[in-house]
């Protein structure tokens, strides 16, 4: 027991697992360059341990959603190639460029913002072009597609931007099967001829998420983008759980519990007395809720390790804290509490939070707070 993992709670990041994953992601894509997306604080794992594991890895890309991501990734020392892609207008374009990111173009304003950019910071902006092929969120219209290819093949030639990436992303590559799979890499294709007409010759095109990386070989292309796979999560739980892909789960969220206490039946627990206990039983206080990340919509359904069992959050979750009941077995302040894990110790999984939640394994990893200290290790 470390300081960290004495205390209230903690979140236990394998990092040997997640190079592992790594690993087991580059074999499904051998021909493609890999892209460790580290966006949201690394899915709520630690956005720069992470990237420096996934780099150790084999990873040759980061990803980013923000600037102000990408920044920070520089700012702690990390070099290499790194893509960010959610951009707004007036945001830090030109600090990006004077760091060597690679920053997405979705529209002609952004576009005219990382020419403005360049010159600015008298240097050649690395610019990657996004096309909506059926998400509907950012990316350029294929109607709009040819122009903006046009007008980046300009800036290209005035030695302004170098276009290194053409881009896309699904919208539904995590239902294998589903018609738009086939539809949206048919328009991400045409998006690839019509640019190579107006004359770029990028470094990477890439369309393969977590899901497509594991499901779809023909969407490897130059790079694939593994995201929440890395972290050992499966994105196709449908399909298949994180061992069936070779993957182990990253992140342990574990507490030391605040109160052990014995109650007669009858007994009201937590707020609005949703769960009233059934007769003389034993009340555990785990310390953690909402305001860390505990989903409120576990109340009365998240499951948690408790003293050898699995246990069941009784009643709603505070912002702080939610108890368990623990029947008729032992318990003591200070004992720990496993709410998700790999599962090898009989802990339930994200993925198991996520069924009782009505959500997806994304969500509960990345949602743990900053409340929650990250404990680095290289096993769980």
């Amino acid at each position: 027991m470390n300081d960290m993992t004495s205390g209230r709670g903690w979140a236990h990041i394998d990092l040997g697992a997640l190079r592992a994953n790594v690993a087991a992601l580059r074999a499904k894509a051998p021909g493609a360059a890999f892209m460790a997306v580290v966006k949201a604080d690394a899915y709520g794992h630690g956005m720069v341990p992470c990237a420096r594991a996934a780099l150790e890895g084999g990873a040759t890309w980061l990803g980013v959603a923000t600037p102000e991501e990408a920044l920070a990734l520089r700012a702690a020392g990390i070099g290499g190639r790194v893509l960010c892609w959610l951009w707004t207008p007036g945001g830090p374009w030109r600090e990006c460029v004077e760091a060597d990111v690679d920053v997405t173009v979705s529209a002609q304003w952004a576009l005219e913002e990382a020419v403005a950019a360049a010159r600015a910071a008298g240097r050649t902006a690395r610019v990657q072009l996004k096309v909506d092929a059926g998400l509907g969120r950012n990316g350029a219209q294929p109607a709009q597609w040819p122009a903006l290819t046009a007008a980046a093949r300009a800036a290209e030639k005035a030695g302004l931007i170098r276009v290194t990436g053409l881009w896309a992303h699904f919208s539904c590559a995590d239902e294998p099967g589903h018609p738009s799979i086939a539809r949206e890499l048919g328009v991400f294709r045409t998006a690839l001829e019509q640019a190579a007409d107006a004359g770029l010759d990028p470094e990477v095109r890439h369309i393969a998420n977590s899901p497509g990386t594991l499901t779809l070989p023909e969407s490897h292309f130059d790079l694939v983008r593994p995201g929440v796979a890395m972290y050992g999560i499966s994105p196709v739980p449908q399909v298949g759980g994180p061992a069936d892909f070779g993957l182990r789960p990253v992140m342990t969220l574990a507490a030391r519990l605040a109160s052990v206490k014995q109650v007669p039946g009858g007994h009201g627990v937590s707020y609005g007395h949703h769960y009233v206990t059934p007769g003389p039983t034993t009340l555990a206080l785990v310390p953690l809720g909402y305001a860390d990340g505990v989903p409120r919509h576990a109340s009365g359904a998240g499951p948690v390790l408790v003293a050898g069992k699995w246990r069941t959050v009784a009643g709603r979750v505070a912002m702080d804290q939610f108890v368990v009941d623990l029947g008729g077995d032992c318990a003591a302040a200070g004992d720990e509490a496993v709410l998700f894990g790999p599962g090898d110790r009989g802990e339930p999984t994200a993925e198991d939070w996520a069924r009782a939640c009505g959500t997806i394994a994304y969500e509960i990893v990345t949602r743990v707070g900053s409340r929650v200290p990250r404990v680095y290790g290289e096993h769980g």
